[in-house]
Formats: C-alpha cells, sequence, structure tokens
C-alpha cells in the first residue's frame, strides 16, 4: 500500500515502539524483560542508526498497521474500551514487523515472524487483526490468508476472533467488500480470503498464501503444515510467514528448532536480516514464584491475564508438583526438557578480532585439534596456541560432503545452518560426493605442522582419526614424542579444558582472542553441557538427531586438553604448563 495522506492516528506508535525499544534495551538487570526481548530491542535500535543497510524505516506503515487493528472491535471478554487499545510490547512488535522495508521495492523486509509468549498474551486477538490488515490493506492481488493449527478448533482460536471482527464492523465490511462466511472471510474488492487449514486435513497442498499463520506450533506433532504454508510462498512477492506460540514440551520439535534459530539472530551468531522474533519469557535464575519477574513472559500483565489470576495459578503450582510444569511452561513460558545453553553468546562474540591471522600463530607453541566426520557431518579441525600476552588463541577450518546440500532439508531451505553461505564466504570447504576427503584435512594439518611448532594434534575417537594419528606419529614423531594421539570424549578427558575455557570467555579479550569465524559462533551458541554431582562436565549437542552442530568446539577443546598436561615435554614452558599460571591476573 502506497504511504499516503490520511487521517491522523490516535495515538504516535512509532514513539510508543520506541520508548519500548529503548527501555527494553537500557533494562540491563533484566528487571522487566528478558534476555531475547531486550536483544530484541537492540537491534532494531542498531538497524535504525545503520547507514549501509538495505532496509528503511517507514513510519507511515509502523502507523498504518497499528491503527487499523485500534478501529477493530473487542469481540471476547470484559474490556474497559469496545475497540482494541494496543499496549506497547504489541506496538513495538507491529512497528518494527510492517514498518521495515526494503530499499529497493517498498516491501516488507521481514517475511518470517516468530511470537512466543505465556498464554492469555492475547496472541490470537492481535493474529486476527494482523490477518485481516494483511487481507484488506497491502494491495495484494487475490491474498490468500491461512491460518494453520493442529486442528480445526486451534485454528478457530485465530480465524473465528477476525470472523466476529467483521461481522460486528458493518463500516469495515462495506469498505472493503467483506463476507464473513462459516469457513472463510471473502474480500471480493481484491478476490482474497481467509481460511482455516489444520494438520489432519487432505488439502494442505495447492495453497499460494500471501499470509501464512501458525498457531501454536508447539504443538505440531511433525514439520509437515509447517514446510507445506512456508514452500507454497514462491509467486508471493511479498509474502509473511507468522507464528505465534506458547512453549511447550518437545525441544526435538519445528517449533523448537525456529526458536534455537531466532535466538542465534538475536544473538548475531547467525544473520537473517527476515527474521523478527519477540520471545517473552523469564530469565535463566529468575524465581518462578517471584510476581516481580511474571511480566517478561506476559508483557500484558495486569491487562490481561489479570495479576490475581496469576498468584492463584501459582499457589496451586506451590501445593501441587504436578501443576508446577504447567504453570512454568504456560504462565511463564518456559520450556521443560530444554538443556540451557553453555557459553555465554556475548561474551564469546566479545572475544572475536577479525584481524586475527594465521602468522599471528609463528613463533608461539601450537596444538591441533580435529574432530572428523565420513558422511553428512561437518569435520573441524583447530589451531590453537597462547600468545605473548597469554592469551588464548584460535583459527579452525571447517569441511562437510556436498551432498548435505542436496538432502530435502537444505533443498526446501529448512536446514538448520546456511552451509551454501558459509561456503561462498570461504569459511567451509565443500568436497565432491557424499563423504569427506580426510587426505585433505591431513593436507591442512600436516601444513600446519610444516609452517608452526606444532607440539601435539589430539583427535577425536574415530576410526579414520585413529589411522591420521597413526600416520603422523610414523612420519613427524618418535617413540619418546608421539606427536599425536586420540582422545575419548568423556567427563574425565574434557572437564578440564572445557572449564579452563568456559573461565577463559567469561574474563573476556584479555584471555581469548578468536576470528570471529560465523560457522564457530554458530557451533559455540548449540552447545549444552551435561553436568555431574562430582562436578565434571561434559558439553554435548542437545539431542543426538540435532541438526545443531558442535564439531568445532569438541575440536577446540581437544586442541587445548593435552596443553593442560604439565611436563608433557622439554619443550618452554607454556602457560598451561606454569604451575604460577593464574587464569585472572
Amino acid at each position: 500500500m502506497p504511504e499516503t495522506e490520511s487521517p491522523p492516528p490516535a495515538r504516535d506508535y512509532v514513539a510508543i515502539a520506541t520508548a519500548f525499544a529503548k527501555e527494553a534495551a537500557a533494562d540491563k538487570g533484566g528487571k522487566k524483560h528478558c534476555k531475547w526481548i531486550r536483544l530484541a530491542a537492540k537491534r532494531h535500535l542498531a538497524d535504525l542508526a545503520r547507514k549501509d543497510f538495505a532496509f528503511r524505516f517507514s513510519d507511515w506503515h509502523a502507523t498504518d498497521i497499528c491503527d487499523f487493528i485500534e478501529k477493530l472491535p473487542h469481540v471476547a471478554g470484559n474490556w474497559t474500551t469496545a475497540n482494541i487499545t494496543l499496549e506497547p510490547p504489541q506496538i513495538f512488535c507491529l512497528a518494527v514487523i510492517f514498518g521495515w522495508r526494503r530499499k529497493d521495492n517498498g516491501l516488507r523486509r521481514f517475511t518470517s515472524v516468530y511470537i512466543e509468549m505465556a498464554r492469555k498474551g492475547a496472541k490470537s486477538t492481535l493474529t486476527a487483526g494482523v490477518a485481516l490488515y494483511c487481507l484488506c490493506c497491502e494491495n495484494e492481488v487475490g491474498p490468500e490468508i491461512v491460518i494453520g493449527a493442529t486442528t480445526g478448533e486451534q485454528a478457530g482460536k485465530v480465524f473465528q476472533p477476525a470472523k466476529r471482527m467483521v461481522e460486528r464492523t458493518p463500516a469495515l465490511a462495506d469498505a472493503f467488500d467483506l463476507k464473513a462466511l462459516a469457513r472463510s472471510i471473502v474480500c471480493e474488492q481484491n478476490g482474497g480470503f481467509i481460511q482455516p487449514i489444520n494438520a489432519k486435513g487432505k488439502t494442505q497442498d495447492g495453497w499460494n498464501p500471501h499470509l501464512g499463520i501458525l498457531d501454536e506450533l508447539h504443538a505440531h506433532k511433525d514439520r509437515s503444515l509447517y514446510d507445506v504454508i512456508k514452500s507454497a510462498f514462491g509467486s508471493r512477492s511479498n509474502p509473511l510467514l507468522w507464528v505465534i506460540t506458547t512453549a511447550g514440551y518437545d525441544t526435538g520439535g519445528v517449533c523448537y528448532e525456529q526458536r534455537t534459530l531466532l535466538t542465534k539472530v538475536l544473538e548475531g551468531v547467525v544473520t537473517a536480516d527476515h527474521m523478527f522474533g519477540a520471545i517473552f519469557t523469564v530469565d535463566d535464575g529468575d524465581d518462578p514464584f517471584d510476581p516481580k519477574v511474571w511480566v517478561k513472559a506476559n508483557p500484558m500483565l495486569g491487562v490481561t491475564p489479570k495479576l490475581e489470576d496469576m498468584k492463584s495459578y501459582a499457589i496451586e503450582a506451590k501445593a501441587s508438583p504436578a501443576s508446577q510444569g504447567e504453570f512454568k511452561t504456560k504462565r511463564l513460558n518456559l520450556w521443560l526438557n530444554a538443556a540451557n545453553q553453555w557459553l555465554n553468546m556475548a561474551q564469546w562474540m566479545a572475544c572475536s578480532d577479525p584481524s586475527l591471522d594465521w602468522k599471528d600463530f609463528e613463533g608461539l607453541d601450537c596444538w591441533v585439534g580435529a574432530d572428523l566426520a565420513d558422511k553428512d557431518d561437518i569435520t573441524a579441525a583447530v589451531l590453537a596456541a597462547f600468545d605473548n600476552d597469554g592469551r588464548l588463541i584460535w583459527k579452525p577450518k571447517f569441511w562437510l560432503p556436498e551432498a548435505v546440500l542436496k538432502s530435502p532439508a537444505h533443498s526446501q531451505g529448512t536446514g538448520a545452518a546456511p552451509y551454501r553461505a558459509w561456503h561462498d564466504k570461504r569459511l567451509l570447504t565443500l568436497t565432491p560426493g557424499d563423504w569427506v576427503d580426510h587426505g585433505e584435512v591431513e593436507k591442512v594439518i600436516r601444513d600446519w605442522f610444516d609452517r608452526f611448532a606444532v607440539r601435539h594434534a589430539t583427535f577425536d575417537q574415530f576410526a579414520a582419526a585413529q589411522k591420521m594419528a597413526v600416520d603422523l606419529n610414523n612420519d613427524l614423531g618418535s617413540t619418546d614424542r608421539p606427536v599425536a594421539s586420540v582422545l575419548q570424549k568423556n567427563a574425565a578427558n574434557v572437564t578440564d579444558p572445557a572449564k579452563e575455557l568456559e573461565k577463559r570467555i567469561k574474563v573476556g579479550p584479555a584471555k581469548v582472542r578468536h576470528d570471529g569465524n560465523e560457522v564457530m559462533n554458530w557451533m559455540a551458541s548449540n552447545v549444552v553441557i551435561v553436568q555431574r554431582r562430582d562436578e565434571t562436565i561434559l558439553p554435548i549437542k542437545e539431542s543426538k538427531d540435532s541438526a545443531n552442530k558442535i564439531d568445532g568446539i569438541d575440536a577446540l577443546i581437544n586442541a587445548i586438553a593435552p596443553a593442560m598436561a604439565a611436563g608433557e615435554s622439554s619443550a618452554p614452558i607454556s602457560p598451561w604448563d606454569d604451575p604460577n599460571f593464574s587464569l585472572v591476573n
């Protein structure tokens, strides 16, 4: 829709959105806003300040969506006003999603939206308003708006409010020639419609949506409906995938996959300018029964849900262990069974220095770590050292069979990582066929031995790794001084180097310097840990079948593990071998 003059809006929505963003970004202690909302706010403010950006922020578009929705009536519950009154968190989301436009053609920047919050946050009402706006106000020819859910009843949670809004607003129906039918809302003016669909339906294919809405994505048993809607956007110039959900229990499903990807975007680990996300939840360490933190997961607390209702839920949850899971998941938007991220990514990113070069390792004692794979997985090798300031420094290299990019997940655009983009940036080497060429990996490692003072190379416990270690020892080592070995990944072997890495990351750039490799950053954000009673730890993937790899971190731990063995050789003492070495000066 072109930016034209129209009656002045009821409120200055852009100012409200900006004020919310500034308040959230400044909430360093997380008193009212969780980590993910603070990051979303910082991202928006940072984008506004960018000069070399392919997008611009349109006050008109940000205002138009908010003004449209505030002219719609409430259709359920008891409210002090006849029409919807948007709260600042809602205005922030709407203004950012619809305000950001592409500079080249004026279309929306964001094509994917993920909004997650606790129950009774008016997600369905807000989404019903968005559906009507996209149907009527975006100058799209024949806009198809589909509302998908696990059941027809669930899809109706968004469709029915939209239908009642049309029925109760004759001016809206007259202005856009809208007809609210039993199973659809039709706009005769542009040939578009809104229609609910469900995962059990027989006619999931054949859609050409302008807006695809997925309600309560956490409840979807598989990714079929998500993939159908996402893959159907091909012929639309301004498509939008809109996901709303509360937390759930299945951390192996499509919802948690998308949530995880969004968190990486917000942390700056993955660049995806087309994705918008807002996750309203409590932070790690918050007391779930402290009323002061509830607003983080319930941004409209006091309006919906009522504070007294939340207190009642909390009393019941305290009294009944069986109710606590439901309280935390549905009222505080916490994913149960979700493992916590191991490394703080803000601290990790603070240690990055893109100027770190291979020549910086010359003249230093170095260690090599590698995690090898055969098929369908990444192979990683890391060169690590300590510079003259005692900082741990490293640079990685990665390999992947090219056949992985032809898998259904990646060919449909639903893969966990942008492997092709990383290859184009020369951060990831694609090897022909289905298998990694271990000869190429060994060649790189041998080159490191030739160029640098590599004291030891450590491999994962893998058949190809054992052969590579034997070959390196035969050619470069001796009986008294082997230059390569295999390390079994278990808590006893990796706890010390893993804890040392974690401590150094927490201290910051004074103790760590890495090159900010995007693949390594992504892998660092994927690691969770198993914490044992004896205080040993084991860094692992969140699940065995997860597409979120951690091979680079395993390789880094392999590299520094032998460096922590005091008296390893008669070579000049490294910081690891110095009994007086202290992590913190």
